[in-house]
Formats: C-alpha cells, structure tokens, sequence
C-alpha cells in the first residue's frame, strides 16, 4: 500500500464514522441545521477522498496510458475523466 492509498482510506473512515453520527442525529431527531453542518462534514471528507483518488490516478494509470501507443485507451482514459467530470457536477 502507498501513502497515498493510507490519507485515502483514513479520508474514507473518517467520513464513515461521521455519516454513522449524522445518522443517528437524524434518529435522534436533532436540529436541521445542525444535522446538515455535521453532513456537510461528511461531504468534504469525501470530496477530499476523491480529489486524492482522482490524483493517484492521473499520476499513475493516465499518465501511463498516455505514454504508450494505444490510441483507442488513450481515448477511454480521456473519456472516464470527462465522464467522472459530469458526475462531479
């Protein structure tokens, strides 16, 4: 496992244990805002997650497929990040 795989996966945990406590204030039947500021949270942790995922991976699997010849995955790699754009939206 690389460093990078080790922030990812405490980003992910992290968000975990927190959306387990954004649950239960929703149970609980806590205040709105405060349910939403606590989710928020969640959400930044998982952004982050991301943006390290998206990075190991340009740095690592895009930036090999753009050295090589194969023009069709060079293609599909374009294409996955164009479409994980939209998604992101």
């Amino acid at each position: 496992m690389q460093k990078e795989d080790g922030q990812i996966l405490i980003g992910l945990k992290k968000a975990r244990t927190h959306l387990a406590k954004v649950i239960l204030m929703v149970e609980k039947g806590e205040y709105c805002i405060s349910i939403m500021q606590q989710n928020l949270a969640v959400m930044g942790l998982l952004k982050a997650a991301n943006d390290k995922l998206l990075a190991r991976h340009l740095n690592s699997c895009f930036m090999n497929a753009m050295k090589g010849t194969n023009e069709k995955r060079k293609q599909e790699m374009i294409d996955e990040i164009l479409q994980l754009n939209k998604m992101s939206k």
